[in-house]
């Protein structure tokens, strides 16, 4: 029994720390949506839409196996962050030689309400759950079972390790995310290269939809082989760092 609990607290470790990783990205993304609200609603964003798609991620556990055919939800995702990363861009590239006063009054041009950023947080981590769900199912099928019952056709004590694991992914978004709602404050120019990364989280979803089995266009190993992760990574790093370096100089 020992042995059994301690291959448990060692797969929720495990998962913890894939959460962490999968949130950082994911965070970038979230502190972008809400960045346009006044400050005090920004928090608020963040928790309600969160709050929101943690009951998403729950619900799903339940229907994992019947969620992970439409893959039309990751496409769907990826196309809005691919849309919303371009048109940002394109409009700070367009203001970029502007009169400074017009590029103060430029917020009064209101983005989405409180409510739809809300809906729209919630929307892009539909999008993001189902990839680190199923990476989750597939780690947490791996242990040996634990009680006599099962949830959603998976055992009880796998069921609820991945609860908990996909619990804490959520809360280290949200104050990721708010922790980037800070430096793109501190540091507006980075908000080009936010909106890059936000981009390149598109082809991430790009690359798993491309790669799901019904659509069968990029071998289903690709998004989880050892090559592309370290691609990705490398490239959301240097777009972070030149960003970063870039903000820095600007702001001296």
């Amino acid at each position: 029994m020992e042995t059994i609990l301690l291959q448990y607290g060692w797969v929720l470790i495990v998962l913890i720390v894939l959460e962490g990783l999968l949130a950082a990205d994911n965070a970038v993304v979230m502190a972008v949506m809400v960045k346009h609200l006044p400050m005090d609603q920004q928090k608020k964003a963040l928790f309600y839409g969160l709050f929101g798609a943690l009951i998403f991620r729950f619900s799903a556990l339940f229907i994992i196996t019947i969620l992970v055919n439409y893959w039309q939800i990751q496409a769907i995702g990826a196309a809005y962050l691919l849309f919303m990363s371009a048109k940002n861009i394109y409009d700070l590239k367009k203001h970029k030689n502007e009169q400074e006063d017009e590029l103060v009054q430029k917020p009064v041009k209101k983005g989405s309400g409180f409510w739809m950023t809300v809906i729209k947080v919630e929307l892009a981590d539909i999008a993001f759950a189902i990839d680190s769900m199923l990476a989750a199912v597939a780690i947490a099928v791996t242990l040996p079972h634990l009680g006599n019952f099962d949830i959603g056709g998976i055992n009880g004590g796998q069921f609820v390790v991945m609860l908990i694991g996909g619990f804490i992914g959520v809360i280290m978004m949200r104050f990721a995310a708010q922790w980037f709602v800070k430096v793109l404050n501190d540091y507006p120019s980075l908000e080009t290269a936010a909106f890059l990364i936000v981009g390149w989280v598109g082809v991430k979803l790009v690359v798993l939809t491309l790669a799901h089995e019904k659509v069968g266009i990029l071998p289903a190993e690709f998004p989880h082989s050892t090559a592309w992760e370290l691609t990705f990574w490398c490239v959301l790093l240097a777009i972070a760092l030149g960003g970063y370096l870039v903000g820095v100089r600007k702001k001296k």
